[in-house]
């Protein structure tokens, strides 16, 4: 039996362990026990419609078929097509997604407007990893934002109390760089930022 490399397993695992947390549905559970099985043609066929009548989570990982090619031609243009949907929705991990592709411009024309747009919308429904993306993004001068050591380490602070490893280590050598004024006016923004809607 043919294995997926390792990056993929985690990757997907991890987007998957995520978007479970809401409400599972029939349909879903099949979509998910057939990847499990490498049945991707079944993952598409349970998944699909779901994600055609409006699901933002069946959308989310429709997309995430289209980036990795698993059951469907690999397609950034479609993958994208899938998260906007579940990003207008409110998705959190869908924004995320659509906001890095975007940033990256890797398969897709870079456009730091539309990263910031949804890394934003993302990071400010407290998803850690558009946090630290968006503190990222601060951080490298003219990537949609000015650079902004105060801004960088607000987010990463708030991707770091919420267990991300790698903002904390991206803040503990910024940390290194910034004078008192700055570090005091980060540590105030932590403390008082709220998440959107709460």
């Amino acid at each position: 039996m043919r294995r997926r490399p390792i990056t993929t397993r985690i990757l997907l695992t991890l987007v998957l362990a995520v978007g479970c947390a809401a409400p599972v549905w029939a349909g879903f559970e099949e979509g998910l026990a057939a990847y499990e099985r490498a049945d991707y043609a079944t993952t598409v066929k349970e998944w699909r419609p779901l994600a055609e009548q409006g699901d933002p989570m069946a959308q989310h990982h429709l997309g995430w078929l289209y980036v990795i090619g698993r059951g469907v031609p690999q397609d950034y243009e479609e993958a994208v097509r899938w998260f906007r949907k579940a990003a207008e929705q409110g998705d959190g991990d869908a924004q995320t997604n659509l906001g890095s592709l975007y940033f990256l411009g890797d398969q897709l024309p870079q456009d730091y407007t539309e990263a910031l747009k949804w890394l934003r919308a993302a990071a400010d429904q407290d998803h850690p990893l558009a946090q630290t993306k968006l503190g990222i993004m601060y951080y490298e001068d003219g990537k949609g934002v000015l650079q902004d050591r105060v801004q960088v380490h607000m987010w990463f602070s708030l991707a770091a109390a919420q267990g991300s490893e790698l903002a904390d280590a991206f803040r503990g050598e910024l940390t290194k760089q910034m004078i008192p004024a700055q570090l005091a006016e980060a540590q105030r923004l932590a403390r008082e930022w709220m998440p959107k809607g709460k």
